[in-house]
């Protein structure tokens, strides 16, 4: 079952300093606790501080790009890309988001600043987020293939196949218009590869693109494992006698607010599972995001469950 989509970020909640010098009020006003009622989003516009701290990391940088967006003189806005266009897409990233937005204009001269980044590009016919010109979702995903980080490219090439945005079919073709020898073509290449519906979160990407830079066999994602009882459980990857599992805190629907007796009563359920996993001669690796981050540590604990690096990559050997 696919995993939740954040929720698109509301630019009705931005507000221009002027208006609040209008009516009265100061960016720098505070709470009656003392704490600061408005965050500057970017110069000129703010955002309520609670509301502000209640975003997830792509809606404050959609919150970014609308703020540029009430601050554009011209009347023909340019088309967002890159790193902006995936956060209007609602797509996932492992590290930090950029302090700046991504345009693409296709002529005229390129200048960029500290806030706008702008890229020369042919992207065709925009479509349109909450008034917003943004490259369609095809182009978005590979631009971020050709030029971030392989983990984040494949954190949101995995999400966009796990929530059925688009198919791998749509990403080859949208590939294909990228010409040979083109800068960061060969990495959009294997973004394609390497993308899977089967990842249900950016730090099970994160994992999975270790595991390939280190040779470690390729899993299977998301198999089921039985027992008398009927299903047992469903694995984040899986080897052969061997089953690994990413821990985030939302994978136990461990939620905010919870009672310490709630909290104990999902890990105790989530105990169960595992002892019934482990029943049907399954060994168990598990980490956390510190040890995706620092993958040797994800090696060691696999390696103590018998997946060992290999001498060479096999990922696409039986491509």
């Amino acid at each position: 079952m696919p995993t939740s989509r954040p929720e698109p970020f509301r630019p009705g909640l931005l507000r221009p300093t002027a208006d609040l010098r209008r009516l009265g009020e100061s960016p720098g006003d505070r709470e009656e606790d003392g704490q600061p009622k408005w965050i500057k989003v970017r110069r000129g516009v703010v955002v309520r501080a609670a509301t502000w701290r209640g975003l997830t990391p792509e809606q404050r940088h959609a919150a970014l790009v609308h703020s540029t967006v009430m601050q554009m003189s011209s009347a023909t806005l340019p088309t967002f890309s890159h790193t902006s266009a995936a956060a209007l897409w609602r797509l996932p990233r492992v590290t930090a988001w950029p302090a700046r937005v991504d345009v693409s204009i296709s002529g005229g001269k390129i200048h960029s600043s500290g806030l706008v980044r702008r890229h020369r590009a042919d992207v065709g016919e925009p479509e349109v987020i909450d008034g917003v010109p943004v490259t369609s979702l095809m182009r978005t995903l590979i631009d971020l293939a050709r030029t971030e980080e392989l983990p984040d490219a494949v954190a949101a090439a995995d999400h966009a196949l796990h929530h059925k945005l688009c198919t791998r079919e749509e990403l080859l073709v949208e590939l294909d218009t990228v010409a040979a020898g083109a800068r960061g073509r060969s990495q959009a290449a294997l973004v394609v590869n390497l993308a899977d519906a089967g990842a249900m979160s950016v730090g099970e990407s994160l994992s999975r693109v270790q595991m390939f830079r280190l040779n470690i066999p390729r899993p299977r994602l998301q198999v089921s494992i039985e027992d008398d009882e009927g299903l047992a459980g469903v694995c984040d990857f899986w080897w052969e006698g061997v089953v690994g599992e990413f821990d985030g805190r939302m994978k136990y629907r461990v939620r905010e607010g919870m009672s310490p007796a709630e909290i104990e009563q999902v890990l105790w359920s989530e105990k169960k599972r595992e002892d019934r996993i482990r029943a049907r001669d399954h060994k168990m690796a598990r980490w956390v995001w510190a040890d995706a981050a620092r993958p040797m540590r994800m090696v060691a604990k696999l390696e103590a469950q018998g997946i060992a690096r290999q001498a060479r990559n096999t990922w696409f050997d039986a491509a």
